[in-house]
């Protein structure tokens, strides 16, 4: 429990029980009150040895204590840390002169915080306490620091574990730069949409989620050892005017304020928060003047104190806001502070002139030494439990950033905002979209440019046409939407750059708000993604799905695009209510359809740093010389924790051409999984394919040969007997001169398939290649048994292709791109690229081909079989990303399930990745771990569920079950030249498998 673990917290309770005679004057204590150390002492869980030392400690040092020491222990003065040095020695003065009990920070940076922080601390004999408001994290304040999501945004996270876990890591970063204090949280109830300065920073107007976030905050702050502040008592959620600008009046009776307003705070105080910030208001229900209620008796001392029973620090909100200085001077302003309760006043105005006001009110009667003296031990003692007896300078180096933006820090902001997401209206249930080859999407952002987080995690997922305008009230650019797009299609409208304040229309103009009424009203189905405030969300009541993301961080935008793919699953509920469209509490629930997310490795128990090791191991590879660039992909737990590009397309200084997440690869011999492989599943679990029938049974031209009694399991399983190679692309130049089956023209009537740029060949090729197949010898490599050996083989998957085109009466890659490709999302997945229109700037080359083709290769297939076949065979040709095949291996990872669908049985991929043989490791089709030590591109760590393949490009795919992980490794190592080994020397492959292996924090690998 808290209350046992914060010393301060209950202490002082007897001067907090005396209850004020009348606004102008105090009650004296009497002589008979216990004091403050008692009260410590009396606390059942607490070290008596530590007790002792904080009441030997507070007992000397207020014993030591001038009168203007004792004064100065009230004041909290304002600073800031990005200043110059003339500012700075005017803050040495104040606290060299005043002694003031603390310092709040304002803008600057943590560097410089910390260094005046220590700076500070120095010349003051009594320890500072460093207070910030940051109620959202550092970054509210500091350039370089973090920035948490703002309260309403919290307020629609139903995980209050969530809320606690930031109060921490805020509390982590506040004690790393020296603040003990923090200006948190705000448990205003904002039940008015026109409040003009709470709003946003309210966690909602109900007043129960409220109370729970608020404390789970705190416990957070203080669990670190910063005191929390709860504020603004009693109650700024219902103004209609800012107390920055002037006093803003709540004319609400009593009954509502308990019903309201006091529950959050009441909530808090019994849970043990340290301090309550009180509110510059003007509350008639509780004072009858018209003053601020920081000067009023009746609210600090006989509401806060006596009834609430709140026992900790009380402190003004800053005294020198026009709410509480309009029309009375800053030192009367201050004393009457005092006078009316509160313990520390924030920012005052004339530190000196206050200092003596104060000293003539003790000398008059108007507040006894005897109670400063009180306050004064209720302040040391919070000193003192927050660390600073003894006060240690704050260690500044150049890793302070890093130690504060901890992988964990960020890990923590993606889950906030991917568990706000709300999804407000789902009336034609479109969400989450699951038919991905029959929807027609595109996406419109209003006020941000092309390459937006959300629309480039939109494109991660499926073929969306995106359009972007940095404007918001450009009406030509909604016209001519208005023309490009389709009213049969599915439109998504997100809004960026969006305003908090109803002042501006909480950033929403008004010809955006036409445009959509105009989809809607033509009958496009229309998904508008508000990133921004939810009372924003009364403007559009005719739409008919409607997702709130709440704020413009690029995790906000990325979780709202999950979730509209089911990535992951909408968790949040409305903190406000919408003008009578949608109450508090709201929000409609998706589930999460087994689609790949994006974030950060520490959300899925891997480590960052370890995951480090591929950036080391990448640029190692370029610097030597192994390829010119790559992509690698690392998933664990269904979310994509390390997609990173690498180096250059070609080895060549100009033009410079970098590796982006849409390059596509020439994936080489994962044609025969990534394509092949799936097909034959496919057939199998469908009962149009038995493994252990021979080939022959499906292609009848077999029998009298002698590939008559190759059985599909044995060709799955490279047993059956076929030789690895055949160069029969040899036959097509003989004696170095193409024959009459090529043509180095554009393509005709009889030269229709492309071999290489401005190379072409006849359809009859394929059935050339087809016999010459048929015609190979077979090996004669047997074992002891008279079974024929493992040879790794091309022959029999190009068989396979054979195979599967005469059994399901389709093209291969009219069949895995009609059954898989295209439902899955896999847009940038196909065979000869070049051929279907992709430029050649967006695919990586591979060899310069002196010998046989007599050009750079680049679109077409670096496999000189699969070349004369057009670029489609069942052994090589399928060029695509890293992304895609993660999607691809993520669904057979899954045992067949993605995105809503089911593509296999649940029992057909095991089967498949199952060894059977004892001639080799593999499975059927799969390449599996070949033992425990693993080989040049299989870590010793995968597990012996784990199946995937390499290619000769220089390319794998990888799943493990077992650890759920995922790993795509692509390059064109054999640009400019094949005979380049270096990523198997180098045993590149291997080593960044080991990396992803060992970036998981608990699974077998430990117990390897």
């Amino acid at each position: 429990m808290l209350k046992n673990k914060l010393v301060y917290l209950g202490l002082c309770a007897l001067w907090a029980l005396t209850a004020w005679k009348s606004p102008k004057s105090i009650e004296r204590f009497s002589a008979d009150s216990k004091p403050v150390s008692s009260l410590l002492l009396a606390q059942p869980s607490l070290d008596s040895a530590r007790v002792s030392a904080a009441q030997l400690w507070v007992d000397s040092t207020l014993s030591s204590m001038t009168l203007d020491e004792k004064i100065g222990q009230f004041f909290v003065i304002g600073t800031y840390s990005n200043r110059y040095e003339s500012y700075y020695a005017t803050i040495d003065r104040l606290i060299k002169t005043y002694h003031v009990g603390g310092v709040i920070f304002f803008q600057g940076d943590p560097y410089s915080q910390a260094e005046l922080s220590n700076r500070y601390q120095s010349l003051s004999r009594i320890p500072l306490i460093v207070s910030l408001d940051a109620e959202n994290g550092l970054g509210m304040r500091l350039a370089l620091g973090t920035s948490f999501p703002h309260q309403m945004t919290l307020g629609a996270i139903q995980n209050n574990q969530l809320i606690y876990e930031m109060g921490r890591e805020i509390g982590r970063q506040c004690k790393r730069i020296g603040v003990q204090m923090n200006f948190a949280p705000v448990v205003d109830v904002n039940s008015n949409p026109l409040n003009p300065i709470i709003g946003y920073r309210s966690f909602g107007e109900d007043p129960v989620n409220v109370a729970e976030k608020g404390k789970a905050y705190a416990r957070g702050l203080q669990e670190a050892g910063v005191l929390a502040c709860a504020k603004h008592f009693p109650g700024h959620g219902d103004t209609h005017t800012d107390s920055h600008r002037t006093l803003p009046k709540i004319t609400h009776d009593l009954a509502r304020l308990n019903q309201f307003e006091l529950p959050p705070f009441r909530a808090l105080i019994e849970d043990s928060v340290a301090s309550i910030l009180v509110a510059h208001l003007e509350v008639p229900a509780y004072e009858s003047r018209p003053i601020a209620s920081t000067l009023s008796a009746p609210i600090v001392t006989n509401l806060l104190k006596n009834q609430l029973k709140f026992n900790g620090l009380v402190v003004t909100d800053a005294m020198n806001m026009r709410g509480v200085t309009k029309g009375k001077p800053a030192p009367e302003a201050n004393l009457q502070a005092l006078l009316a309760g509160n313990d520390l006043l924030l920012q005052p105005e004339s530190v000196g002139a206050s200092v003596q006001k104060i000293k003539q009110a003790i000398e008059s009667g108007q507040i006894s030494e005897e109670e400063i003296n009180r306050r004064v031990q209720k302040i040391l003692y919070a000193k003192h439990r927050v660390g600073l007896v003894p006060y240690q300078a704050v260690p500044v180096s150049k890793t302070l950033v890093k130690e504060l933006k901890t992988p964990q820090s960020e890990a923590l902001r993606q889950q906030l905002y991917e568990n706000a997401v709300t999804v407000v209206k789902n009336d034609q249930s479109l969400i989450p979209f699951v038919q991905l080859d029959t929807l027609k999407l595109s996406a419109i952002a209003i006020g941000e440019s092309d390459g937006n987080v959300f629309q480039n995690t939109l494109r991660k997922y499926a073929n969306v046409t995106c359009y972007a305008n940095g404007t918001k009230t450009d009406e030509r650019f909604f016209a001519e939407m208005l023309g490009k797009v389709d009213s049969s299609q599915v439109v998504i409208v997100s809004l960026h750059e969006m305003r908090q304040k109803v002042a501006q229309n909480y950033g929403v103009s008004w010809a955006s708000v036409e445009f959509i009424k105009q989809l809607v009203k033509r009958g496009n189905r229309v998904v508008v993604c508000a990133f921004g405030n939810p009372y924003s969300l009364k403007y559009f009541p005719t739409v008919p799905t409607l997702v709130c993301g709440y704020e413009g961080d690029p995790y906000a935008q990325t979780a709202v695009a999950e979730v509209l793919f089911g990535a992951i699953p909408a968790l949040g509920k409305l903190p406000v209510s919408v003008e009578g469209l949608f109450p508090v509490g709201h929000g409609l629930p998706t589930q999460a359809i087994g689609r790949l997310s994006y974030g950060q490795p520490e959300t899925v128990g891997m480590n960052s740093g370890k995951l480090q090791r591929i950036d080391a191991i990448m640029d190692e590879s370029i610097r030597k010389g192994a390829f010119p660039g790559g992509q690698v992909l690392v998933a664990h737990k269904g979310r994509v924790v390390w997609q990173k590009n690498y180096g250059k397309l070609t080895y060549n200084l100009t033009p410079f051409e970098p590796v982006r997440d849409t390059t596509l690869y020439d994936l080489a011999s994962v044609t025969k999984v990534a394509a092949t492989l799936q097909a034959v599943m496919l057939l199998n679990e469908n009962g149009l394919l038995d493994l252990n029938q021979k080939v022959s049974y499906y292609l009848p031209e077999l029998i009298g040969t002698s590939k008559e009694h190759l059985v599909i399991r044995d060709v799955l399983m490279h047993q059956s007997g076929l030789l690895a190679y055949q160069p029969f692309w040899e036959r097509t130049k003989p004696q170095g001169i193409f024959s009459p089956d090529f043509d180095l023209r554009v393509d005709t009537l009889n030269y229709t398939l492309l071999v290489a740029r401005d190379l072409w060949t006849k359809p009859a090729t394929i059935d050339s290649v087809w016999k010459w197949v048929v015609n190979s010898p077979m090996t004669g490599q047997r074992d002891r048994r008279g079974q024929y050996k493992f040879i790794y083989s091309d022959l029999g998957l190009i068989m396979l292709r054979r195979l599967v085109e005469q059994v399901s009466n389709q093209p291969l890659e009219e069949l895995v791109q009609d059954a898989f490709y295209e439902p899955l999302g896999m847009y940038n997945t196909l065979f000869s690229p070049l051929w279907n229109g992709v430029s050649d700037w967006k695919i990586a080359p591979t060899e310069d081909d002196r010998v046989f083709r007599e050009v750079l290769l680049r679109g077409t297939v670096h496999d000189q079989n699969a070349a004369i076949q057009g670029g489609v065979s069942g052994h090589a040709g399928l060029f695509s990303t890293a992304n895609d095949l993660a999607i691809l291996m993520q669904m057979n990872l899954q045992n067949g399930y993605y995105g809503g669908r089911r593509y296999f049985l649940p029992s057909t991929v095991p089967m498949f990745s199952h060894n059977y043989t004892l001639r080799s490791h593999r499975g059927l089709g799969w390449d599996r771990q070949p033992d425990a030590n693993g080989n040049a591109y299989i870590s010793s760590f995968a597990s012996p569920r784990a199946f995937g393949h390499s290619g000769f490009t220089g390319t794998l795919v990888w799943a493990d079950p077992a650890t759920d992980l995922v790993l795509i490794f692509l390059s064109n190592r054999v640009h400019p030249n094949a005979n380049n080994n270096l990523i198997t020397s180098l045993r590149i492959r291997r080593r960044v498998m080991d990396a992803a292996y060992e970036a998981i924090e608990t699974s077998i690998i430990s117990q390897k």
